[in-house]
């Protein structure tokens, strides 16, 4: 089974780990038929867990990286890192003007991006929908920089990164799914929702590795575009949402032990 996965074009490789991400956005969401609503401090301590699996993701799986591609293409090591970074935020800026979206816990009166009279359901998924976008990226940037054939990038490492991506993707499904069946959805509806903020994961991931695979001399620049984008989801979103309810300490916590699963995933796999 491992070598088969092995043997795999790179892009196959990086839709089946995004397939795997999105499942487990499905699974958490699936929370929805056993609860009606998540107790705050949990939730906070979820959100604070996804921001810190996804702070580590960024520099273990991908800036790192990204810096030591650069070292052995002869490029002046920061540079990519630096412009790399720095775009995959002002993508998200850019993002986060236009698409219409709502963050969790926030009235709808809140809303950002453009004003639309769209329901309040459908802006929470695009919020969820709008921070999935980096991660799919970055996993399949993952993989074909692996496929590169570059010592600093490798496929255990980019499984790693997936497999942290998909952890902390649990969390987000149910923090969608959860809050519409309070809100009065059914527990279908709630579930379909929930789990579809999931599904640019893999449209992300493919578009990522087909980049890379098209084009080798961007992928420093690549890897740290995604790292730019989720750095940019979790201050602007995650953090302020993990501690909106002042529970501080319970998503500080949670968001060291995220950090602390992801490094230890990266650097034991990768």
């Amino acid at each position: 089974m491992v070598d088969w996965f092995l043997n795999l074009s790179p892009i196959y490789q990086a839709l089946i780990a995004t397939m795997f991400t999105w499942g487990v956005t499905a699974l958490g969401a699936s929370m929805v038929f056993f609860f009606k609503q998540i107790n705050r401090k949990v939730m906070d301590g979820m959100l604070g867990f996804a921001a810190g699996v996804m702070i580590a993701a960024s520099f273990w799986s991908l800036l790192n990286p990204a810096i030591k591609l650069a070292e052995e293409a002869g490029q002046t090591p920061w540079i990519p890192a630096v412009i790399g970074f720095l775009a995959g935020g002002a993508f998200l800026y850019i993002a986060d003007q236009f698409l219409p979206h709502l963050h969790l816990g926030f009235p709808t009166e809140e809303a950002e991006g453009v004003p639309t009279s769209w329901r309040r359901s459908v802006l929470l998924v695009l919020a969820i929908t709008l921070h999935n976008i980096p991660e799919g990226l970055a996993v399949g940037v993952a993989f074909g920089a692996a496929a590169a054939g570059m010592p600093a990038a490798s496929i255990a490492g980019a499984i790693a990164l997936a497999i942290g991506i998909g952890i902390q993707n649990f969390p987000e499904g149910a923090a969608v799914s959860v809050p519409l069946r309070r809100e009065g959805m059914s527990r279908k509806k709630s579930f379909l929702y929930g789990q579809a903020s999931g599904i640019v994961e893999p449209i992300a991931g493919v578009v990522g590795a087909a980049a890379v695979l098209l084009m080798r001399p961007i992928l420093p620049y690549a890897l740290a575009f995604a790292a730019g984008a989720m750095i940019y989801v979790v201050v602007e979103e995650l953090i302020p949402e993990s501690q909106l309810d002042k529970n501080t300490d319970i998503a500080t916590l949670g968001a060291m032990g995220g950090f602390a699963l992801m490094m230890t995933l990266d650097v034991a796999l990768g």
